[in-house]
């Protein structure tokens, strides 16, 4: 019995082709199939590394015949590297699907990390990165559009977002009003290419200077959130009232009524306590 092949995930430059990984150079050059997004744009970054693959093409729009293809040639033993048009697949791009079905079939899936223009935008963005949220292209309309923006709006860590280009200012301009004229953002444009660009400011700041101008590249745009804010503590007294005059209502000793204070309400001890005194 074959041993099955092995699907090779490849992360491929942004666009600088020096950040191509020397491990993923030795892959591509070493696999018989690679499936790409585009199969004319990876052709170019296979002829310049040396390299001679089958290419099959493997997009968002490709029929479901075209997994099944690949998963027959992986049941074979034969390896497939797995690229998109740049950056790490899977990421905003179909590629999850044929690694989940690959992993299903119990096929082994090997990644081969490099490039993403997630990483690469937060980076350089100056915006806290220990935790954010990251939310691809947002729908051109709809209530889905609005829900995602008011996501931006209210998340307490960094977004990051893709945009198409010509539709950068109508984003910034979402954004700025869901999200407030003030809120920060970076917008990064043409990541790691020659006309690399990156433009911070106010959401307000950052429309005005891409409105009415022909926008080139592809668009990633790092907002920063709201931050932490802690409950309002007239709010939190208020709630603690309500809850101590019903609970000692129904027979609870104050020793408990401030226990459950505290566990429900989250109140720190001595706010429960003094809560639970007035109503005693």
């Amino acid at each position: 019995m074959t041993d099955s092949g092995t699907l090779f995930v490849v992360a491929t430059p942004l666009g600088h082709l020096g950040d191509l990984s020397q491990r993923a150079v030795e892959i591509l050059r070493a696999v018989p199939v690679v499936a790409a997004e585009d199969t004319r744009h990876s052709r170019q970054l296979l002829t310049h590394i040396g390299a001679s693959p089958l290419l099959l093409s493997f997009h968002a729009h490709s029929d479901p015949g075209r997994v099944e293809r690949l998963l027959g040639i992986l049941a074979e033993g034969r390896d497939v590297a797995l690229v998109s048009d740049a950056g790490t697949p899977g990421i905003s791009d179909p590629g999850a699907v044929l690694v989940r079905a690959a992993r299903e079939a119990g096929i082994r899936v090997v990644p081969i990390p490099g490039p993403s223009a997630v990483a690469t935008a937060l980076s350089a963005s100056g915006l806290p990165a220990d935790r954010f949220l990251f939310l691809g292209f947002l729908p051109r309309k709809g209530p889905e559009r609005e829900r995602l923006l008011r996501q931006v709006a209210d998340s307490e860590w960094t977004v990051v977002l893709y945009e198409a280009p010509h539709r950068l200012a109508d984003l910034l301009g979402d954004l700025a009003a869901a999200a407030g004229s003030d809120r920060q953002a970076v917008v990064g444009r043409e990541l790691t290419k020659l006309h690399e660009e990156f433009r911070a400011g106010g959401l307000s700041d950052l429309l005005a200077y891409w409105t009415g101008v022909e926008v080139r590249g592809e668009c990633t745009v790092v907002v920063e959130g709201r931050g932490h804010t802690e409950p309002d503590v007239a709010d939190q007294a208020d709630a603690g009232r309500a809850l101590a005059a019903v609970l000692l209502a129904e027979g609870h000793s104050r020793k408990d009524v401030v226990r459950r204070l505290t566990e429900q309400l989250q109140l720190p001890r001595n706010l429960a306590y003094r809560l639970v005194m007035e109503r005693s």
